[in-house]
Protein backbone atom coordinates (compact mmCIF):
# COMPACT_ATOMS: atom_id res chain seq x y z
CA UNK A 1 0.00 0.00 0.00
CA UNK A 2 1.21 3.32 -0.65
CA UNK A 3 0.29 7.07 0.34
CA UNK A 4 -1.90 7.65 -2.53
CA UNK A 5 -3.91 4.28 -1.43
CA UNK A 6 -4.25 5.33 2.36
CA UNK A 7 -5.65 8.86 1.42
CA UNK A 8 -8.07 7.64 -0.81
CA UNK A 9 -9.18 4.93 1.38
CA UNK A 10 -9.32 7.83 4.55
CA UNK A 11 -11.60 9.93 2.25
CA UNK A 12 -13.84 7.02 1.05
CA UNK A 13 -13.89 5.76 5.11
CA UNK A 14 -15.39 8.77 6.08
CA UNK A 15 -17.85 9.53 3.56
CA UNK A 16 -19.19 5.33 4.12
CA UNK A 17 -18.78 7.24 7.86
CA UNK A 18 -21.38 9.78 6.95
CA UNK A 19 -23.81 7.72 4.98
CA UNK A 20 -23.89 5.60 7.71
CA UNK A 21 -24.90 8.02 10.21
CA UNK A 22 -27.62 9.65 7.70
CA UNK A 23 -29.16 5.94 7.84
CA UNK A 24 -29.20 5.67 11.42
CA UNK A 25 -31.55 8.63 11.34
CA UNK A 26 -33.81 7.70 8.66
CA UNK A 27 -33.84 3.72 10.53
CA UNK A 28 -35.75 5.69 13.28
CA UNK A 29 -38.72 7.14 10.77
CA UNK A 30 -40.62 9.74 12.46
CA UNK A 31 -38.61 9.61 15.69
CA UNK A 32 -38.57 7.17 19.03
CA UNK A 33 -41.44 9.13 20.16
CA UNK A 34 -43.81 8.05 17.47
CA UNK A 35 -41.95 4.56 17.84
CA UNK A 36 -43.21 3.96 21.61
CA UNK A 37 -46.68 5.26 20.83
CA UNK A 38 -46.84 2.18 17.16
CA UNK A 39 -45.43 -0.04 20.75
CA UNK A 40 -47.96 1.10 22.71
CA UNK A 41 -50.58 0.46 20.85
CA UNK A 42 -49.89 -3.35 20.25
CA UNK A 43 -48.20 -2.69 16.72
CA UNK A 44 -44.75 -3.19 15.59
CA UNK A 45 -43.09 -0.43 13.39
CA UNK A 46 -42.59 -0.69 9.78
CA UNK A 47 -38.74 -2.20 9.67
CA UNK A 48 -39.67 -4.53 13.23
CA UNK A 49 -42.35 -6.07 10.71
CA UNK A 50 -39.72 -6.52 7.90
CA UNK A 51 -37.53 -8.44 10.29
CA UNK A 52 -39.81 -10.91 11.53
CA UNK A 53 -41.26 -11.56 8.49
CA UNK A 54 -38.08 -12.15 6.74
CA UNK A 55 -35.86 -15.12 7.01
CA UNK A 56 -33.17 -13.94 9.85
CA UNK A 57 -29.96 -16.05 8.03
CA UNK A 58 -30.38 -14.52 4.52
CA UNK A 59 -29.28 -11.57 3.00
CA UNK A 60 -31.59 -8.46 2.07
CA UNK A 61 -31.26 -5.11 0.12
CA UNK A 62 -33.28 -2.18 0.80
CA UNK A 63 -34.50 -0.46 -2.04
CA UNK A 64 -34.94 3.65 -1.91
CA UNK A 65 -33.76 4.19 2.20
CA UNK A 66 -32.64 7.48 1.31
CA UNK A 67 -35.90 8.68 -1.14
CA UNK A 68 -37.41 11.76 0.30
CA UNK A 69 -33.88 12.80 1.64
CA UNK A 70 -33.93 16.45 2.71
CA UNK A 71 -37.12 17.07 0.67
CA UNK A 72 -40.73 18.84 2.17
CA UNK A 73 -39.14 19.78 4.96
CA UNK A 74 -42.12 22.47 5.04
CA UNK A 75 -43.95 19.25 5.86
CA UNK A 76 -41.71 17.91 8.42
CA UNK A 77 -39.87 15.53 6.44
CA UNK A 78 -40.63 12.12 4.67
CA UNK A 79 -38.04 9.88 6.31
CA UNK A 80 -37.51 6.96 3.68
CA UNK A 81 -40.38 8.16 1.63
CA UNK A 82 -42.58 6.69 4.18
CA UNK A 83 -42.85 3.71 3.07
CA UNK A 84 -39.88 0.61 3.62
CA UNK A 85 -39.06 -1.54 0.59
CA UNK A 86 -36.64 -4.48 1.24
CA UNK A 87 -35.99 -7.49 -0.70
CA UNK A 88 -35.32 -10.91 1.28
CA UNK A 89 -36.22 -14.29 1.38
CA UNK A 90 -39.42 -15.55 2.92
CA UNK A 91 -39.13 -19.38 3.90
CA UNK A 92 -36.65 -19.41 1.14
CA UNK A 93 -38.52 -17.53 -1.30
CA UNK A 94 -37.15 -14.41 -2.55
CA UNK A 95 -39.92 -11.54 -2.14
CA UNK A 96 -40.08 -7.90 -2.18
CA UNK A 97 -41.29 -6.25 0.92
CA UNK A 98 -43.11 -3.07 1.29
CA UNK A 99 -44.37 -1.71 4.52
CA UNK A 100 -45.99 1.77 5.19
CA UNK A 101 -44.48 3.52 7.72
CA UNK A 102 -47.29 4.89 10.18
CA UNK A 103 -44.46 6.81 12.25
CA UNK A 104 -44.24 9.22 9.49
CA UNK A 105 -47.19 11.41 9.33
CA UNK A 106 -49.40 8.33 10.42
CA UNK A 107 -48.11 6.06 6.91
CA UNK A 108 -49.27 9.49 4.78
CA UNK A 109 -48.35 9.16 1.03
CA UNK A 110 -46.38 11.86 0.02
CA UNK A 111 -45.65 11.83 -3.93
CA UNK A 112 -42.88 9.99 -2.91
CA UNK A 113 -44.07 7.45 -1.25
CA UNK A 114 -46.09 6.58 -4.60
CA UNK A 115 -42.95 6.89 -6.53
CA UNK A 116 -41.37 4.43 -4.60
CA UNK A 117 -44.06 2.15 -4.05
CA UNK A 118 -44.36 2.19 -7.80
CA UNK A 119 -40.79 1.10 -8.41
CA UNK A 120 -41.36 -1.60 -5.68
CA UNK A 121 -44.18 -2.85 -7.82
CA UNK A 122 -42.26 -2.68 -11.70
CA UNK A 123 -39.15 -4.95 -9.77
CA UNK A 124 -41.95 -7.06 -8.60
CA UNK A 125 -43.19 -7.15 -12.52
CA UNK A 126 -39.81 -7.24 -14.50
CA UNK A 127 -38.70 -9.95 -12.16
CA UNK A 128 -41.85 -11.88 -11.25
CA UNK A 129 -41.26 -11.62 -7.65
CA UNK A 130 -43.68 -11.88 -5.14
CA UNK A 131 -44.93 -8.58 -3.09
CA UNK A 132 -46.32 -8.20 0.22
CA UNK A 133 -47.92 -5.17 1.05
CA UNK A 134 -47.64 -4.67 5.23
CA UNK A 135 -50.46 -1.70 4.94
CA UNK A 136 -50.60 0.99 7.60
CA UNK A 137 -51.64 3.90 6.03
CA UNK A 138 -53.64 7.11 6.71
CA UNK A 139 -53.72 7.35 2.98
CA UNK A 140 -53.10 10.15 0.54
CA UNK A 141 -51.08 13.37 2.11
CA UNK A 142 -53.54 16.09 1.41
CA UNK A 143 -51.81 19.20 1.71
CA UNK A 144 -50.42 17.70 -1.57
CA UNK A 145 -53.15 15.40 -3.20
CA UNK A 146 -52.48 17.25 -6.21
CA UNK A 147 -49.10 16.03 -6.47
CA UNK A 148 -50.22 12.85 -5.66
CA UNK A 149 -53.56 12.21 -6.63
CA UNK A 150 -54.91 12.33 -10.35
CA UNK A 151 -52.14 11.90 -12.70
CA UNK A 152 -50.26 8.24 -14.41
CA UNK A 153 -47.76 7.75 -12.20
CA UNK A 154 -49.44 8.70 -9.11
CA UNK A 155 -51.56 6.83 -6.51
CA UNK A 156 -53.63 5.04 -9.20
CA UNK A 157 -51.41 3.40 -11.18
CA UNK A 158 -50.78 1.15 -8.12
CA UNK A 159 -54.63 -0.92 -8.11
CA UNK A 160 -53.87 -0.74 -12.19
CA UNK A 161 -50.51 -2.53 -11.03
CA UNK A 162 -51.85 -4.79 -8.58
CA UNK A 163 -54.30 -5.91 -11.53
CA UNK A 164 -52.16 -6.39 -14.32
CA UNK A 165 -49.60 -8.49 -11.64
CA UNK A 166 -52.66 -10.59 -10.67
CA UNK A 167 -53.57 -11.31 -14.73
CA UNK A 168 -49.91 -11.92 -14.93
CA UNK A 169 -49.96 -15.32 -12.12
CA UNK A 170 -47.80 -12.19 -9.66
CA UNK A 171 -48.10 -13.61 -6.13
CA UNK A 172 -49.57 -10.69 -4.13
CA UNK A 173 -50.51 -10.73 -0.61
CA UNK A 174 -51.42 -8.10 1.72
CA UNK A 175 -51.55 -7.45 5.51
CA UNK A 176 -54.06 -4.73 6.92
CA UNK A 177 -52.40 -4.10 9.96
CA UNK A 178 -53.07 -0.36 10.72
CA UNK A 179 -55.25 2.07 8.81
CA UNK A 180 -56.39 1.01 5.01
CA UNK A 181 -58.57 3.84 4.39
CA UNK A 182 -60.36 5.25 1.12
CA UNK A 183 -58.75 4.09 -2.02
CA UNK A 184 -55.85 3.05 -0.64
CA UNK A 185 -58.30 -0.37 0.40
CA UNK A 186 -58.29 -0.93 -2.66
CA UNK A 187 -54.14 -2.26 -2.77
CA UNK A 188 -55.19 -5.23 -0.05
CA UNK A 189 -58.61 -6.39 -1.63
CA UNK A 190 -57.04 -6.55 -5.30
CA UNK A 191 -53.71 -8.70 -4.17
CA UNK A 192 -54.72 -12.43 -3.80
CA UNK A 193 -54.80 -12.89 -0.42
CA UNK A 194 -55.75 -10.63 2.46
CA UNK A 195 -54.87 -10.82 6.05
CA UNK A 196 -56.50 -8.44 8.92
CA UNK A 197 -54.78 -7.90 12.85
CA UNK A 198 -57.68 -7.45 15.18
CA UNK A 199 -58.26 -4.54 17.23
CA UNK A 200 -55.35 -2.64 15.64
CA UNK A 201 -56.65 -3.00 11.62
CA UNK A 202 -59.31 -1.42 9.95
CA UNK A 203 -60.02 -0.92 6.28
CA UNK A 204 -63.01 0.95 4.84
CA UNK A 205 -63.95 3.48 1.93
CA UNK A 206 -64.98 6.24 4.67
CA UNK A 207 -63.68 6.60 8.12
CA UNK A 208 -66.48 7.23 10.72
CA UNK A 209 -66.55 11.03 10.56
CA UNK A 210 -67.14 10.96 6.94
CA UNK A 211 -69.99 8.59 7.24
CA UNK A 212 -71.21 10.60 9.90
CA UNK A 213 -70.58 13.82 7.45
CA UNK A 214 -71.80 11.73 4.42
CA UNK A 215 -75.08 10.12 5.34
CA UNK A 216 -75.70 10.64 9.12
CA UNK A 217 -74.79 7.50 10.20
CA UNK A 218 -72.72 7.26 14.08
CA UNK A 219 -70.48 4.49 14.13
CA UNK A 220 -67.03 3.54 15.51
CA UNK A 221 -64.40 2.73 13.37
CA UNK A 222 -64.33 -0.82 14.62
CA UNK A 223 -67.86 -1.96 13.81
CA UNK A 224 -67.34 0.00 10.70
CA UNK A 225 -64.00 -2.14 8.87
CA UNK A 226 -62.31 -4.20 11.73
CA UNK A 227 -61.24 -7.57 11.71
CA UNK A 228 -64.86 -8.70 12.96
CA UNK A 229 -66.74 -7.02 10.66
CA UNK A 230 -64.55 -7.37 7.23
CA UNK A 231 -63.69 -11.12 8.42
CA UNK A 232 -66.77 -12.61 9.45
CA UNK A 233 -70.00 -10.29 7.91
CA UNK A 234 -68.40 -8.61 4.53
CA UNK A 235 -66.17 -11.38 3.74
CA UNK A 236 -63.47 -8.82 2.39
CA UNK A 237 -60.35 -10.38 4.23
CA UNK A 238 -59.52 -13.56 4.03
CA UNK A 239 -57.31 -13.85 7.46
CA UNK A 240 -58.17 -13.00 11.54
CA UNK A 241 -54.92 -12.18 13.18
CA UNK A 242 -54.68 -11.69 16.80
CA UNK A 243 -51.67 -9.52 16.71
CA UNK A 244 -48.90 -8.60 14.21
CA UNK A 245 -46.93 -11.39 14.89
CA UNK A 246 -49.27 -13.88 14.44
CA UNK A 247 -50.24 -12.07 10.72
CA UNK A 248 -46.16 -12.23 9.74
CA UNK A 249 -46.16 -16.01 10.52
CA UNK A 250 -48.92 -16.54 8.45
CA UNK A 251 -48.03 -14.90 6.12
CA UNK A 252 -44.91 -16.93 6.46
CA UNK A 253 -46.81 -20.35 6.44
CA UNK A 254 -48.59 -18.78 2.67
CA UNK A 255 -45.27 -18.27 1.53
CA UNK A 256 -44.38 -21.90 2.19
CA UNK A 257 -46.72 -23.52 0.35
CA UNK A 258 -45.98 -21.75 -3.01
CA UNK A 259 -44.78 -23.57 -5.98
CA UNK A 260 -41.95 -23.10 -8.33
CA UNK A 261 -41.79 -20.90 -11.86
CA UNK A 262 -40.03 -21.36 -14.67
CA UNK A 263 -36.65 -19.97 -14.27
CA UNK A 264 -34.69 -17.62 -17.46
CA UNK A 265 -31.91 -20.22 -16.71
CA UNK A 266 -28.96 -17.23 -16.45
CA UNK A 267 -25.80 -19.59 -16.07
CA UNK A 268 -24.32 -20.03 -12.68
CA UNK A 269 -21.72 -22.04 -10.60
CA UNK A 270 -20.20 -22.18 -7.32
CA UNK A 271 -19.29 -19.11 -5.87
CA UNK A 272 -15.72 -17.80 -5.14
CA UNK A 273 -14.17 -14.64 -3.37
CA UNK A 274 -12.45 -12.62 -6.00
CA UNK A 275 -8.42 -13.71 -5.45
CA UNK A 276 -7.78 -9.80 -4.38
CA UNK A 277 -8.86 -8.71 -1.32
CA UNK A 278 -12.13 -7.04 -1.79
CA UNK A 279 -11.24 -4.59 0.91
CA UNK A 280 -8.99 -2.81 -1.08
CA UNK A 281 -11.71 -1.30 -2.93
CA UNK A 282 -11.60 1.43 -0.64
CA UNK A 283 -8.24 2.82 -1.51
CA UNK A 284 -8.29 2.58 -5.66
CA UNK A 285 -11.12 5.46 -5.85
CA UNK A 286 -9.31 8.73 -5.87
CA UNK A 287 -9.76 11.48 -3.38
CA UNK A 288 -10.27 13.49 -5.69
CA UNK A 289 -12.32 13.47 -9.32
CA UNK A 290 -9.58 14.23 -11.46
CA UNK A 291 -6.97 12.05 -10.49
CA UNK A 292 -6.91 8.36 -12.19
CA UNK A 293 -7.20 5.01 -11.70
CA UNK A 294 -7.34 1.35 -13.57
CA UNK A 295 -11.17 0.10 -13.56
CA UNK A 296 -9.24 -3.14 -13.65
CA UNK A 297 -8.96 -2.84 -10.07
CA UNK A 298 -11.77 -2.79 -9.58
CA UNK A 299 -13.04 -5.10 -11.71
CA UNK A 300 -10.34 -7.50 -10.10
CA UNK A 301 -12.01 -7.33 -6.90
CA UNK A 302 -15.83 -7.48 -7.70
CA UNK A 303 -15.58 -10.70 -9.82
CA UNK A 304 -15.30 -14.25 -8.82
CA UNK A 305 -11.62 -15.64 -8.26
CA UNK A 306 -10.57 -11.73 -9.99
CA UNK A 307 -11.03 -13.32 -13.58
CA UNK A 308 -12.00 -11.21 -16.24
CA UNK A 309 -11.78 -12.25 -19.86
CA UNK A 310 -11.74 -8.77 -21.46
CA UNK A 311 -13.40 -8.24 -24.90
CA UNK A 312 -11.09 -6.57 -27.83
CA UNK A 313 -8.67 -5.81 -24.73
CA UNK A 314 -6.41 -3.46 -27.38
CA UNK A 315 -9.50 -1.76 -29.32
CA UNK A 316 -11.48 1.08 -27.95
CA UNK A 317 -9.89 1.03 -24.52
CA UNK A 318 -11.69 4.08 -22.43
CA UNK A 319 -14.52 1.08 -22.23
CA UNK A 320 -13.86 -2.15 -20.46
CA UNK A 321 -15.48 -4.77 -21.94
CA UNK A 322 -15.79 -9.12 -20.70
CA UNK A 323 -17.17 -11.41 -19.02
CA UNK A 324 -16.29 -12.98 -15.59
CA UNK A 325 -18.42 -14.15 -12.44
CA UNK A 326 -19.78 -12.70 -9.69
CA UNK A 327 -21.00 -14.93 -6.68
CA UNK A 328 -21.12 -17.66 -9.29
CA UNK A 329 -23.17 -15.63 -11.59
CA UNK A 330 -22.28 -15.48 -15.46
CA UNK A 331 -21.75 -11.50 -16.44
CA UNK A 332 -20.92 -9.16 -18.99
CA UNK A 333 -19.21 -6.15 -17.32
CA UNK A 334 -19.47 -2.89 -19.26
CA UNK A 335 -17.08 -0.37 -17.54
CA UNK A 336 -15.50 3.22 -18.20
CA UNK A 337 -11.78 2.83 -17.62
CA UNK A 338 -10.76 5.70 -15.58
CA UNK A 339 -6.78 5.95 -16.77
CA UNK A 340 -5.44 7.98 -20.26
CA UNK A 341 -4.50 5.02 -22.64
CA UNK A 342 -2.57 5.35 -26.09
CA UNK A 343 -4.58 3.25 -28.50
CA UNK A 344 -2.55 1.37 -31.18
CA UNK A 345 -2.77 3.88 -33.85
CA UNK A 346 -0.71 6.02 -31.33
CA UNK A 347 -4.14 8.57 -29.89
CA UNK A 348 -4.04 9.32 -26.55
CA UNK A 349 -7.81 8.50 -25.06
CA UNK A 350 -8.83 10.43 -21.82
CA UNK A 351 -10.21 8.46 -19.14
CA UNK A 352 -13.78 8.42 -18.56
CA UNK A 353 -14.76 9.37 -22.03
CA UNK A 354 -16.51 7.53 -24.59
CA UNK A 355 -14.72 7.30 -27.91
CA UNK A 356 -16.39 6.48 -31.15
CA UNK A 357 -14.04 3.15 -31.24
CA UNK A 358 -15.16 2.32 -27.41
CA UNK A 359 -18.76 3.00 -28.17
CA UNK A 360 -18.38 0.62 -31.30
CA UNK A 361 -16.60 -2.15 -29.28
CA UNK A 362 -19.41 -2.00 -26.57
CA UNK A 363 -22.01 -2.03 -28.53
CA UNK A 364 -21.14 -5.35 -30.09
CA UNK A 365 -20.48 -6.80 -26.87
CA UNK A 366 -24.02 -6.05 -25.72
CA UNK A 367 -24.95 -7.62 -28.54
CA UNK A 368 -22.94 -10.58 -28.16
CA UNK A 369 -24.12 -11.10 -24.79
CA UNK A 370 -28.13 -10.92 -25.62
CA UNK A 371 -26.88 -13.96 -27.76
CA UNK A 372 -25.53 -15.62 -25.38
CA UNK A 373 -28.20 -14.97 -22.71
CA UNK A 374 -25.89 -12.80 -20.33
CA UNK A 375 -27.07 -10.38 -17.93
CA UNK A 376 -24.98 -7.37 -18.07
CA UNK A 377 -23.38 -5.26 -15.26
CA UNK A 378 -22.17 -1.31 -16.01
CA UNK A 379 -19.84 0.17 -13.84
CA UNK A 380 -19.87 4.27 -14.74
CA UNK A 381 -17.52 6.20 -14.12
CA UNK A 382 -18.07 8.60 -17.63
CA UNK A 383 -18.03 12.68 -17.93
CA UNK A 384 -19.42 12.18 -21.58
CA UNK A 385 -18.47 11.19 -24.96
CA UNK A 386 -15.58 12.77 -27.01
CA UNK A 387 -16.35 16.14 -28.76
CA UNK A 388 -14.50 18.18 -31.27
CA UNK A 389 -14.07 18.55 -34.74
CA UNK A 390 -11.78 15.08 -35.36
CA UNK A 391 -14.99 13.16 -33.38
CA UNK A 392 -17.36 14.35 -35.30
CA UNK A 393 -16.05 13.76 -38.56
CA UNK A 394 -15.24 10.67 -37.39
CA UNK A 395 -18.71 9.74 -36.60
CA UNK A 396 -18.79 10.13 -32.80
CA UNK A 397 -22.96 10.66 -32.98
CA UNK A 398 -23.58 7.43 -35.21
CA UNK A 399 -21.36 5.04 -32.82
CA UNK A 400 -22.55 6.23 -29.69
CA UNK A 401 -26.60 6.03 -31.27
CA UNK A 402 -25.30 2.44 -31.91
CA UNK A 403 -24.21 1.73 -28.05
CA UNK A 404 -27.39 3.70 -26.94
CA UNK A 405 -29.95 1.09 -29.43
CA UNK A 406 -27.88 -2.02 -28.07
CA UNK A 407 -28.17 -1.32 -24.74
CA UNK A 408 -31.66 0.02 -25.29
CA UNK A 409 -33.29 -3.31 -26.87
CA UNK A 410 -31.24 -5.99 -24.41
CA UNK A 411 -33.68 -8.20 -23.37
CA UNK A 412 -31.26 -9.81 -21.01
CA UNK A 413 -31.00 -7.70 -17.32
CA UNK A 414 -28.55 -4.75 -16.78
CA UNK A 415 -27.46 -3.61 -13.58
CA UNK A 416 -25.52 -0.51 -13.14
CA UNK A 417 -23.36 0.76 -10.40
CA UNK A 418 -22.25 3.93 -10.63
CA UNK A 419 -18.69 4.27 -9.27
CA UNK A 420 -17.62 7.97 -10.17
CA UNK A 421 -19.23 10.71 -12.39
CA UNK A 422 -21.99 10.20 -14.42
CA UNK A 423 -22.33 12.89 -16.59
CA UNK A 424 -24.40 13.80 -19.51
CA UNK A 425 -25.16 11.31 -22.61
CA UNK A 426 -22.52 9.00 -20.51
CA UNK A 427 -25.19 8.35 -18.33
CA UNK A 428 -27.35 7.47 -20.51
CA UNK A 429 -25.03 5.57 -22.86
CA UNK A 430 -24.12 3.23 -19.42
CA UNK A 431 -27.15 2.41 -18.97
CA UNK A 432 -28.61 4.99 -16.69
CA UNK A 433 -31.79 5.16 -14.39
CA UNK A 434 -33.79 6.13 -18.02
CA UNK A 435 -32.91 2.67 -19.85
CA UNK A 436 -34.42 0.18 -17.19
CA UNK A 437 -31.65 -1.29 -15.26
CA UNK A 438 -32.77 -4.15 -12.90
CA UNK A 439 -31.49 -2.20 -10.03
CA UNK A 440 -29.12 0.77 -10.30
CA UNK A 441 -27.01 1.89 -7.35
CA UNK A 442 -24.36 4.33 -7.02
CA UNK A 443 -21.19 4.01 -4.26
CA UNK A 444 -20.61 6.95 -2.03
CA UNK A 445 -18.26 8.77 -4.81
CA UNK A 446 -21.31 8.73 -7.36
CA UNK A 447 -21.88 12.25 -8.98
CA UNK A 448 -24.74 12.24 -11.17
CA UNK A 449 -25.62 15.49 -13.27
CA UNK A 450 -25.46 16.77 -17.32
CA UNK A 451 -22.14 17.81 -16.78
CA UNK A 452 -19.24 18.82 -13.68
CA UNK A 453 -19.94 21.72 -11.45
CA UNK A 454 -17.25 23.49 -12.90
CA UNK A 455 -17.74 22.46 -16.42
CA UNK A 456 -21.33 23.89 -15.79
CA UNK A 457 -20.21 26.78 -14.06
CA UNK A 458 -17.72 27.84 -16.48
CA UNK A 459 -20.46 27.80 -19.70
CA UNK A 460 -23.01 29.51 -17.46
CA UNK A 461 -20.92 32.15 -15.91
CA UNK A 462 -20.23 33.23 -19.89
CA UNK A 463 -23.72 33.32 -20.72
CA UNK A 464 -24.73 35.53 -17.94
CA UNK A 465 -21.58 38.03 -18.37
CA UNK A 466 -22.99 38.33 -22.12
CA UNK A 467 -26.05 39.43 -21.29
CA UNK A 468 -25.35 41.87 -18.38
CA UNK A 469 -22.73 43.17 -20.68
CA UNK A 470 -25.33 43.70 -23.32
CA UNK A 471 -27.16 45.47 -20.71
CA UNK A 472 -24.24 47.82 -20.25
CA UNK A 473 -23.24 46.47 -16.74
CA UNK A 474 -19.46 46.35 -15.64
CA UNK A 475 -18.35 43.27 -15.01
CA UNK A 476 -15.61 42.86 -12.10
CA UNK A 477 -13.78 39.76 -11.17
CA UNK A 478 -15.55 39.65 -7.72
CA UNK A 479 -18.70 39.97 -9.47
CA UNK A 480 -17.01 37.09 -12.07
CA UNK A 481 -16.49 34.72 -8.93
CA UNK A 482 -19.49 35.38 -7.07
CA UNK A 483 -21.31 34.26 -10.29
CA UNK A 484 -19.25 31.30 -10.65
CA UNK A 485 -19.15 30.17 -7.36
CA UNK A 486 -22.77 30.24 -6.44
CA UNK A 487 -23.35 28.19 -9.85
CA UNK A 488 -21.06 25.43 -9.06
CA UNK A 489 -22.35 25.17 -5.68
CA UNK A 490 -25.65 24.71 -6.64
CA UNK A 491 -24.40 21.83 -9.40
CA UNK A 492 -22.16 20.41 -7.29
CA UNK A 493 -25.28 19.96 -4.50
CA UNK A 494 -27.27 18.85 -7.32
CA UNK A 495 -25.10 16.32 -8.48
CA UNK A 496 -25.00 14.37 -4.90
CA UNK A 497 -25.51 10.70 -4.75
CA UNK A 498 -27.85 11.97 -1.89
CA UNK A 499 -29.70 14.19 -4.18
CA UNK A 500 -30.24 11.98 -6.82
CA UNK A 501 -31.12 8.83 -4.22
CA UNK A 502 -33.51 11.31 -2.46
CA UNK A 503 -35.60 11.23 -6.43
CA UNK A 504 -35.06 7.62 -6.74
CA UNK A 505 -32.77 7.90 -9.96
CA UNK A 506 -30.33 5.29 -7.62
CA UNK A 507 -32.65 2.30 -5.51
CA UNK A 508 -29.22 3.07 -3.62
CA UNK A 509 -26.25 4.09 -2.08
CA UNK A 510 -24.21 1.47 -0.93
CA UNK A 511 -20.70 0.80 1.09
CA UNK A 512 -18.78 -0.61 -2.20
CA UNK A 513 -17.92 -3.58 0.01
CA UNK A 514 -21.60 -4.96 -0.27
CA UNK A 515 -21.64 -4.70 -4.42
CA UNK A 516 -20.87 -8.17 -5.44
CA UNK A 517 -24.23 -8.57 -3.17
CA UNK A 518 -26.37 -6.69 -4.90
CA UNK A 519 -25.60 -7.19 -7.98
CA UNK A 520 -26.05 -10.96 -6.89
CA UNK A 521 -29.63 -10.95 -5.36
CA UNK A 522 -30.77 -8.67 -9.07
CA UNK A 523 -29.35 -11.30 -10.97
CA UNK A 524 -31.26 -13.75 -8.88
CA UNK A 525 -34.55 -11.73 -8.89
CA UNK A 526 -34.24 -11.55 -12.84
CA UNK A 527 -33.65 -15.41 -13.22
CA UNK A 528 -37.43 -15.48 -12.24
CA UNK A 529 -38.19 -14.23 -15.02
CA UNK A 530 -37.84 -16.07 -18.66
CA UNK A 531 -36.98 -14.00 -21.27
CA UNK A 532 -39.45 -14.13 -23.74
CA UNK A 533 -38.64 -11.74 -26.15
CA UNK A 534 -36.41 -12.21 -29.01
CA UNK A 535 -33.50 -9.60 -29.07
CA UNK A 536 -33.56 -7.16 -31.99
CA UNK A 537 -32.22 -3.32 -32.11
CA UNK A 538 -34.08 -2.31 -34.89
CA UNK A 539 -32.60 -0.04 -36.71
CA UNK A 540 -28.80 0.30 -36.59
CA UNK A 541 -25.96 2.13 -38.42
CA UNK A 542 -22.83 -0.35 -38.35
Amino acid sequence: MNIEFNKNEDKLRLLISSMEKKLEKIYLGGGKTRIEKQHDQGKLTARERIEFLLDPDRPNIEIGAFAGEDMYQEHGGCPAGGVVVVIGYVKGRQTIVVANDATVKAGAWFPITGKKSLRAQEIAMENRLPIIYLVDSAGVFLPMQDEIFPDKEHFGRIFRNNAIMSSQGIIQISAIMGSCVAGGAYLPIMSDEALIVDKTGTIFLAGSYLVKAAIGETIDNESLGGATTQCEISGVTDYKCTDDKDCLTRIRTIMDKIGENDKAGFNRTTSQLPAKDVQELMGIIPDTRDKQYDMLDVIARLVDNSEFEEYKEGYGQSILCGLGRIDGWAVGIIANQRKVVKSKKGEMQFGGVIYSDSADKSARFIMNCNQKKIPLVFLQDVTGFMVGSRSEQGGIIKDGAKMVNAMSNSVVPKFTVIVGNSYGAGNYAMCGKAYDPRLIIGWPTAQLAVMGGAQAAKVLVQIEIASLKAKGELITPEVESELYNRIKDKYDAQASPYYAAARLWLDAIINPIDTRKWISMGIEMANHAPIKQAYNVGVIQT
